[in-house]
């Protein structure tokens, strides 16, 4: 298979959180298409994904964001499936997927999979107060008592009808991407717009960064750790340059379209 020239495949990436996109990992190095193809997925969470020669994972705290994003366990099965359970039509995007609920509902899409990541964070550290996302009016949704896993649930279905890529751009912070760090989000709000994490970062001696992306789509679907689409020696990181936009395999972002909470 050979790949294409870039200007192609830049143009041929879907602009916006749909399953009608254009295949663009169709057009990328077969020597990816093989890795993504394998069933069993040996890693059992996100901080067990190997690095690159000479990189090391950036410290954190054991209570921090980053650190919970990397315990987050990963599925054997490297299949997504789609909120009712069908399989996704494009298998070739992902290196991993999360072992994190997807509902039976249509409702956790991409933006919506950036706020379940946040909360869960939140809930499983008692930070109940922090739990609060706002509507593209501004208002404002807060988790309240009961601080049970089912009224945690119900307030995320609440959320996820009423927040999306939109409101949640409005709601995050914008950062320079040499200032990336784990729980950002690259981001662009829209109709539908579309949203991936940044759910873990490494650096080396010569002070360069790589990350890891991970994304949910329409239809509601698991959420799963993206290939990289134009550096088959990296993948699944991408490397932090800020002079070139970010590639992934359904979508790109500006490199000045990453926020964080």
């Amino acid at each position: 298979m050979r790949s294409k020239p870039i200007l192609l495949f830049i143009s041929s990436v879907s602009l916006s959180c749909t399953e009608n996109h254009v295949d663009v990992t169709r057009n990328i190095q077969s020597n990816v298409i093989k890795v993504v193809s394998e069933d069993i997925n040996p890693y059992t969470s996100i901080g067990k994904i190997p690095l690159p020669p000479g990189f090391v994972r950036l410290e954190k705290s054991k209570d921090s964001f980053a650190t919970w994003l990397r315990n987050i366990k990963l599925k054997k099965d490297k299949t997504v499936f789609l909120y009712n359970g069908n399989v996704k039509k494009n298998q070739s995007a992902q290196f991993a997927v999360l072992d994190i609920s997807v509902d039976k509902k249509d409702l956790q899409q991409c933006a919506d999979a950036m706020m379940r990541l946040r909360a869960e964070y939140l809930f499983n550290n008692n930070k109940f107060d922090e739990i609060v996302f706002t509507d593209n009016a501004g208002t404002k949704y807060q988790f309240r008592k009961p601080y049970t896993k089912e009224n945690f649930n119900n307030y995320l279905t609440t959320v996820f009808g009423m927040c999306g890529s939109a409101s949640l751009s409005k709601q995050l912070k914008n950062i320079a991407i040499r200032d990336i760090d784990p729980g950002d989000v690259f981001i662009r709000g829209g109709f539908p717009g579309h949203a991936v994490m940044v759910i873990d970062v490494a650096t080396n001696a010569q002070v360069k960064k790589i990350y890891l992306l991970a994304q949910s789509y329409m239809p509601a679907q698991d959420i799963h750790v993206l290939i990289n689409p134009v550096n088959a020696v990296l993948s699944p990181w991408y490397m932090v340059n800020e002079d070139e936009d970010i590639i992934t395999p359904e979508y790109y972002f500006k490199k000045n379209e990453l926020k964080r909470w």
